[in-house]
């Protein structure tokens, strides 16, 4: 074993929330390590669409021009495909911080994003552990000890010991194991699982991100990248186990999870149906979850929770990323301002627990009430009834769902510097 190396700082897991918090963090002087078990770039079961409120966030990270000229092109339209329905309408622009130049929100392949955010934290000082996986976390007096080892090609029984007195855990909601910050396993029916993929030659209007509605689940679409269409869903454990049954039958033979969702939103959406119908996949489809929308605790023990640990809205309200990235900079406004003691990393957790509550407790109980709709009896039909009759719903929805929303602690300059 390795002696122990020491920091200020250990953060688990370098997607949006861990990076932008392990960025913040080391700009502010902080000694940062991230640990993240994948090798990069990687594909990610994700919307990829970021809201325009968060673009001076991205500035405030000094990322946002290398974001702007990799990302698509603005989303200025929401729609609903469901059934033979398309609707659409205006979405709401920017308030406030960058809406003089970015006045609605784009989508950038997570490959791209989640590397370009790495790049970035690395640059500005955090020593990066990856590929490797973190196997325990334990207390070492005033300061916290976890364990980590490589995975992939470079895989060993050998670990390394990494020691703060701050762990930021940003691994996820969807991926369970030993370490105190992560959720316990459980497969329920009503289990909702992800599902996405990537296409190239959609007819899909690059201004235009649908919701999905279907029998089961719900999904989007957006024109991200490099001409690649994403579309992400999730589907119920129960829907997809009788769709896989009836389509093996029918074809005779073994169907997979991915191919069953394919066919199922095909054959129930005709918006998809039309946008994809000269399309081609690019990659293969990836799966993950099951997803675990709902409030939980932001700090526990010195581990400070950011992104879906912290909190999970139900993807319908295509707010993921925004939500991730937002929660890492709340983290920090508070670590920030607390002294090295463990009281005031205490008092900063509650603040911080506070704060996160008061910028996401509202999309997410409207995403939960959202979702419910889509997916009780009957939901797609009553969500067409309400916005053929009301396409100003979908706006309304947008905003609601916090894409205008401006992020607090962004009022002043650039990240401040130091301790």
């Amino acid at each position: 074993m390795r002696r122990p190396s020491t920091h200020d700082a250990i953060v688990i897991g370098a997607g949006p929330a861990g990076t932008s918090a392990a960025l913040a963090l080391a700009r502010r002087g902080w000694a940062v390590a991230i640990v993240e078990k994948s090798a990069f770039p990687r594909r990610k079961v994700c919307g990829e669409y970021i809201s325009a409120s968060n673009l001076a966030l991205l500035d405030r990270l000094e990322i946002g021009d290398a974001w702007r000229a990799a990302a698509g092109l603005e989303i200025r339209r929401v729609g609903l495909f469901s059934g033979d329905t398309s609707i659409e309408a205006p979405m709401p622009g920017a308030r406030s911080g960058s809406a003089a130049r970015d006045g609605f929100g784009r989508a950038l392949g997570r490959d791209i994003l989640d590397t370009l955010l790495l790049d970035a934290a690395r640059s500005a000082g955090a020593e990066v552990f990856q590929p490797c996986r973190a196997v325990a976390v334990e207390r070492d007096s005033d300061c916290q000890t976890v364990l980590i080892q490589a995975t992939g090609e470079k895989s060993s029984d050998e670990a390394t010991i990494l020691r703060a007195p701050v762990i930021v855990a940003a691994h996820g909601s969807w991926e369970p194991g030993p370490l105190p910050s992560q959720l316990a396993k459980s497969s329920r029916p009503s289990d909702l699982l992800g599902f996405k993929a990537h296409f190239t030659g959609s007819s899909l209007p690059p201004d235009l991100m649908p919701l999905l509605t279907f029998p089961g689940g719900y999904g989007g679409m957006v024109l991200a990248d490099h001409g690649r269409m994403s579309i992400s869903c999730c589907i119920r454990r129960d829907m997809l186990t009788r769709l896989r049954g009836s389509l093996a039958r029918e074809r005779g033979g073994h169907v997979s999870a991915a191919e069953a969702v394919e066919h199922h939103i095909m054959a129930t959406c005709r918006g998809v149906r039309e946008a994809l119908e000269q399309a081609h996949l690019d990659g293969p489809w990836l799966a993950a979850g099951p997803i675990r929308p709902g409030l939980r605790a932001g700090y526990e023990a010195d581990i400070f929770r950011v992104g879906n640990v912290a909190g999970e809205s139900h993807p319908i309200i295509a707010e993921g990323i925004s939500m991730a990235l937002q929660s890492g900079w709340l983290l920090v406004q508070e670590l920030g301002a607390a002294a090295s003691g463990r009281g005031e990393r205490e008092a900063a957790g509650r603040r911080y627990e506070a704060a996160w509550r008061g910028l996401f407790s509202t999309r997410v109980l409207a995403a939960e009430a959202i979702a419910r709709i889509a997916l009780g009896p009957g939901g797609a039909a009553l969500m067409e009834a309400v916005v053929c009759n009301f396409p100003q719903a979908l706006t309304l929805g947008a905003r609601l769902s916090g894409k205008t929303k401006p992020i607090p602690g962004l009022a002043d300059g650039r990240v401040a510097r130091g301790r």
